[in-house]
C-alpha cells in the first residue's frame, strides 16, 4: 500500500471499526491479536516470538539499533454497547468503551509508517500490542519477556474525549492515579429488630466504619496529594424486620505517591483493626492492589509536547488524572511519558455510548512514528 493520504486514513478507519464491531475482554483477545498480526504481515512488519497467549510485539528498524518503544492496548470492556454507529459491537455485553481499538489501530499505523522509513532509521522501533490492560496485568506479561529490556525510552497513548480533538496532552512527574480497590466484611450476630440487644449489628459497625475511612483522606493525608477514598458498595440485610449478621462494603482508593498510597493501606488496617476489637466482632480486609501511579519522565514528557506542533497537533499542559494505567509498570523500569489524546467527544471513557473521532486517527498514527524518529535521532546525537 502507498502512503496516499485519503486512502491511508481510509484504511485506518475501516480497519478500527473491524476490531470495534470485534471486541474481546482482557486476556480473550485471541481473534484482536490474529487480525493485528495479519495486518502486519501483510506490511511485512517483523513480529517477535515472544511466549504471549494474547497480544503481540513487533519490530520495525535495524535489529542491532538502540530501541524505543511504542505501547497500545487491545482490550475491551463488559458494556453494552448504545453507540449510534454503523459499526457496532457484534459481541453482546462487550465494547471498545475505552478506546484501545484507537490505540491499536494508531500504532498500527505508526508500524506501516515507520516501515516505509526503514532504511533510514537510526534505530529499532518496537511496537506494544498490549492484552488486559483493564484488569492491570498486560504491561507486566509484556515486561516478563523481555521486551523493553533493551529499551532507552518508551511512549504510551490514551484517548481524551475532553481534550479538544488533536491535542496532545502531557505532563512530567504523575500523570494517573496508582489504584487499589477493597472489600470489607462484618461479621455480627443477627436477632428480631425488635430486640437490637441481642445483636451485634453490623449496619451500625459498617456505618460507622465508612465514616471513619473518610477521615482518612481529610485528616491523614496532605490535600497536595490528591488521594481519594470511595464506597462504592454497601450491603446487608434480606427483611425490614430482621438485623442481619453481616455487612459487606467495597470501594476503590486512588493516590499519586507511594508514601500516600502506604499510608492510607495502613491506616485501613488500623481502622477495622481498632473496630474489632471496640466492638467484638471478626472484620475482614481484602485489599487488591492495582497497578501504581503513572509517572512522566520530565524530559520525555517536555519532548512530547514539543513533537506535537512538529507533527501538526496542539500541545497542552494537562492536570493529572485519577483514572489508572498499567503503563505505569513500565515506567518503573524504562524513561518515557504517557500521552492523552484530544477526540472532542461528547460521552466519556467507559460510557455505553462512547466514541471516537475517526478524524484523530492518521494524525496519531503519523505523532507516534514521529516521536520515534525524533527520538532515535536525540538518542543518536547524546
Amino acid at each position: 500500500m502507498s502512503l496516499n493520504t485519503e486512502e491511508f486514513s481510509t484504511y485506518l478507519t475501516d480497519f478500527r471499526h473491524e476490531l470495534h464491531r470485534f471486541p474481546e475482554l482482557s486476556s480473550q483477545e485471541v481473534e484482536t491479536t490474529r487480525r493485528i498480526r495479519q495486518q502486519l504481515d501483510a506490511h511485512q512488519i517483523r513480529v517477535l516470538d515472544l511466549p504471549l497467549n494474547t497480544g503481540l510485539v513487533a519490530e520495525v528498524g535495524p535489529v542491532d539499533g538502540p530501541l524505543f518503544v511504542i505501547r497500545s492496548d487491545i482490550d475491551a470492556l463488559p458494556i453494552e454497547e448504545q453507540a449510534n454507529v454503523s459499526y457496532r459491537s457484534e459481541h453482546p455485553g462487550i465494547m471498545h468503551a475505552c478506546g484501545h481499538d484507537f490505540h491499536s489501530t494508531a500504532a498500527l499505523g505508526a508500524a506501516i509508517i515507520l516501515k516505509r522509513q526503514e532504511a533510514q532509521l537510526l534505530g529499532r522501533v518496537r511496537i506494544l500490542f498490549q492484552a488486559a490492560e483493564e484488569i492491570g496485568v498486560g504491561a507486566q506479561e509484556i515486561i516478563a519477556t523481555g521486551a523493553l529490556d533493551e529499551a532507552f525510552a518508551v511512549v504510551g497513548l490514551h484517548n481524551d474525549p475532553s481534550l479538544p480533538a488533536g491535542t496532545i496532552g502531557c505532563k512530567g512527574g504523575p500523570l494517573t492515579a496508582a489504584v487499589d480497590c477493597f472489600a470489607i466484611s462484618v461479621q455480627g450476630v443477627g436477632s428480631h429488630a425488635a430486640k437490637p440487644e441481642q445483636s451485634v449489628d453490623p449496619i451500625v459497625i459498617a456505618s460507622q466504619l465508612v465514616a471513619s475511612l473518610q477521615s482518612i483522606i481529610s485528616r491523614n493525608i496532605p490535600s497536595a496529594d490528591n488521594a481519594v477514598v470511595s464506597i462504592t458498595q454497601f450491603h446487608s440485610g434480606s427483611a425490614w424486620n430482621i438485623i442481619p449478621d453481616k455487612a459487606w462494603l467495597e470501594g476503590t482508593v486512588r493516590s499519586f505517591s507511594a508514601q500516600a498510597r502506604d499510608r492510607i493501606q495502613q491506616r485501613f488496617q488500623q481502622i477495622i483493626t481498632g473496630f474489632s476489637a471496640a466492638f467484638d466482632v471478626v472484620i475482614d480486609l481484602d485489599w487488591q492492589a492495582g497497578p501504581p501511579s503513572v509517572v512522566n519522565d520530565p524530559h520525555w514528557a517536555a519532548f512530547a509536547l514539543a513533537q506535537a506542533p512538529k507533527s501538526g497537533l496542539i500541545a497542552k499542559e494537562i492536570d493529572a488524572s485519577p483514572i489508572g494505567e498499567d503503563f505505569a509498570y513500565y515506567l518503573q523500569r524504562t524513561p518515557g511519558t504517557f500521552v492523552m489524546v484530544g477526540t472532542g467527544e461528547q460521552h466519556p471513557l467507559h460510557h455505553p455510548a462512547f466514541k471516537i473521532n475517526d478524524q484523530v486517527l492518521l494524525p496519531t498514527a503519523q505523532y507516534l512514528a514521529d516521536f520515534a524518529i525524533a527520538g532515535l535521532t536525540a538518542y543518536r546525537a547524546g
